[in-house]
């Protein structure tokens, strides 16, 4: 379990360090250096066996390519409103903050999350409001969405694209960084940019991904 009075910020302090993702070197943030210690440790921490990996602990492919993509296109960023859509630790929001936006939303299921994001924000002197909240099926009327790495389950792929679908409808900018998930409908969105992204083996089984920044097409 959690060490007594310890709190989610205080877990995420003492299992990672601070490092700097190798695409976006600019920036800090609490990372995880071995992934399956930490996966114990946080089904430890909770009492519950069988749970996903830690998503917040780790610098993914397509978050790292969307940071990326942020900090690379502030005229995109300036004086937005942004939602950064199953942030993990909020990399991708991070990023769009530290380009300018005027506010960035970020969207977790996972209290370990929202945490990280909050800590992650905080390093990097970046405005980020972090919230546990499924938030699919909303619109709060943001400029840009943010989705990086959502793409791995095929029925939540499906609602995931739906959602994500209309709000690029009405007008928002949908940017989402993925290397090419099985279940991305590639057939329906444009590439804006490419990455050669160092990653985790024991997590993606290789160490460099191709991720890419895509957008649904017109």
């Amino acid at each position: 379990m959690l060490k007594s009075n310890e709190s989610h910020a205080g877990f995420i302090r003492r299992t990672t360090r601070v490092l700097s993702p190798p695409l976006v070197p600019e920036m800090n943030l609490h990372l995880a250096e071995e992934s399956i210690g930490l996966w114990s440790q946080t089904e430890e921490a909770l009492g519950e066996a069988g749970l996903p990996p830690p998503f917040w602990a780790f610098a993914w492919a397509g978050g790292q390519a969307l940071a990326r993509y942020a900090l690379d296109n502030p005229d995109q960023f300036s004086r937005r409103s942004v939602l950064d859509f199953a942030a993990g630790g909020g990399i991708a929001g991070i990023g769009a903050a530290m380009a300018g936006a005027s506010q960035v939303e970020a969207a977790e299921i996972d209290d370990f999350a929202v945490a990280a994001i909050d800590l992650n924000a905080a390093l990097n002197g970046a405005s980020v409001t972090a919230a546990n909240h499924d938030i699919i099926g909303e619109d709060r009327g943001w400029d840009i969405v943010l989705a990086a790495d959502v793409f791995y389950e095929d029925r939540l792929s499906r609602r995931i694209e739906s959602w994500l679908r209309g709000l690029h409808d009405r007008g928002a900018l949908v940017l989402i960084g993925d290397p090419e998930r099985h279940f991305l409908p590639k057939a329906t969105l444009d590439c804006l940019a490419e990455y050669t992204v160092p990653v985790t083996r024991d997590l993606e089984d290789r160490e460099i991904r191709n991720a890419k920044v895509w957008t649904f097409r017109a």
